[in-house]
């Protein structure tokens, strides 16, 4: 198993290119599914995720070529030959729950066992099954599986989600496209990850509009037969945590390949905390001093706060000057990494949801775990600034989400190297 061992290093410097959004590609490989000809999606990230899906998706009986050096993935569905995803992939990766919505609309049924991945919390799949059922379809539980059956097809309804759900809104949005008649969805997400889906479905033949607002509406259509080249969006995630990399290390960095309007919200805290940031049609710069101010900051679903970002500013507080406090609000059991950063010199104490960072501590590196993604990103920052030798394990977390991490803080100057 991997490790990633960090020395204390100098300012971050240069320039780094983010890779495309995780969260935007497995709905979109997911998508494929309802097309009828071939789908080429630019801008591949490798991740472990993606190779997950992409042997979920074989499982199904689906054509699907990864090109590595092109940075290209080409699906064809065509005839879907199993209905039934296995067990030893779904558990891996919750994202593969996003199979059901399309496999339902595509063949009429679908047999997918609950899904793993990172223990940040309880993440139901109650309003996608709940949005399944008002289009129609039979869901049966048990033995760890949801059965789904639409033997007549899907039809279109009004469908009001709870909570503006991510994958609740991406699968039933899938699901609806294939139905009979007008489908819509209130209270929807609307994170940019969402209009890409929408995008690259209606790139495919699909009729939705709305998508990045509360409401979606989409009207059935008989098949997706267009051929479709889509780019995926820049993983704002990424860039986020790239940008606090960065200002933990009071360094200048040039960000390439984002969409600045993505990342508002992080943008506007990092001011807050002093550091100066200039914006160009793709790109950010971001340049901080040594000294960075305490602030406050609280998770909500987009536009707010990203809940992936609260971790990485949780690390970046610990060096600021003051008390700040991060309130998460979207999962609850998103914490567990704050034992770790307090190995580290930090001094956090957890309250409930929130927790309140004494900042100004010197970081000192030590042996420590990712309990999760974003968690071992925080580790990350916290060892870029902190003296002495980090050493993290579990690093296979970290990988799920981010692209060759070490390799590209290495080139803006970070002493991190990866030993297996």
């Amino acid at each position: 198993m991997s490790r990633l061992v960090i020395r204390e290093g100098p300012p971050l410097r240069g320039k780094v290119r983010v890779s495309g959004a995780k969260n935007s590609v497995l709905p979109i490989m997911a998508a494929s599914i309802l097309s009828s000809e071939q789908c080429t999606i630019g801008d591949i990230p490798y991740l472990m995720d993606v190779k997950i899906m992409c042997a979920l998706l074989r499982s199904l009986g689906m054509n699907v070529n990864l090109k590595k050096k092109e940075n290209i993935l080409i699906i064809r569905a065509g005839e879907i030959t199993n209905t039934t995803a296995p067990y030893e992939l779904v558990s891996k990766m919750r994202a593969s729950f996003l199979i059901m919505g399309p496999l339902l609309a595509k063949t009429g049924k679908a047999k997918v066992p609950l899904p793993g991945g990172c223990a940040i919390g309880t993440r139901p799949v109650d309003l996608h099954l709940k949005g399944f059922a008002a289009l129609g379809a039979e869901i049966v539980q048990g033995h760890g599986y949801v059965e789904a059956t639409a033997k007549n097809g899907l039809k279109g309804e009004y469908i009001y989600l709870d909570f503006p759900s991510v994958g609740a809104t991406e699968n039933i949005m899938m699901a609806a496209v294939l139905a009979d008649g007008q489908t819509i969805i209130e209270n929807a997400a609307s994170e940019p990850e969402i209009v890409d889906l929408a995008t690259y479905l209606i790139s495919m033949g699909a009729d939705i509009k709305g998508a990045g607002t509360d409401t979606i509406r989409i009207n059935g259509v008989k098949n997706l037969d267009k051929k479709v080249h889509h780019v995926v969006i820049p993983d704002r995630i990424e860039a986020g945590t790239l940008m606090e990399a960065c200002a933990i290390t009071g360094g200048d960095v040039l960000i390439e390949n984002v969409v600045p309007d993505h990342l508002k919200p992080i943008t506007a805290k990092l001011r807050e905390a002093g550091v100066e940031i200039s914006e160009e049609l793709t790109s950010i710069r971001v340049k901080a001093g040594d000294r960075l101010k305490a602030i406050d900051i609280k998770t909500h679903p987009y536009p707010g706060f990203p809940t992936d970002m609260q971790a990485q500013t949780t690390a970046l507080m610990s060096k600021a000057q003051g008390t700040s406090m991060v309130v998460e609000t979207v999962f609850e059991n998103r914490f567990m990494y704050v034992g770790e950063l307090n190995r580290m010199g930090a001094n956090i104490k957890i309250d409930g949801r929130s927790a309140i960072i004494e900042g100004g501590n010197k970081l000192m590196g030590a042996k420590v775990k990712a309990t999760d993604l974003r968690a071992g990103a925080a580790l990350v920052l916290a060892g870029l600034a902190a003296d002495g030798i980090t050493e993290i394990s579990d690093v296979e977390h970290i990988d799920r989400g981010y692209v060759k991490i070490d390799e590209k803080l290495k080139s803006l100057g970070a002493n991190i190297e990866r030993l297996d």
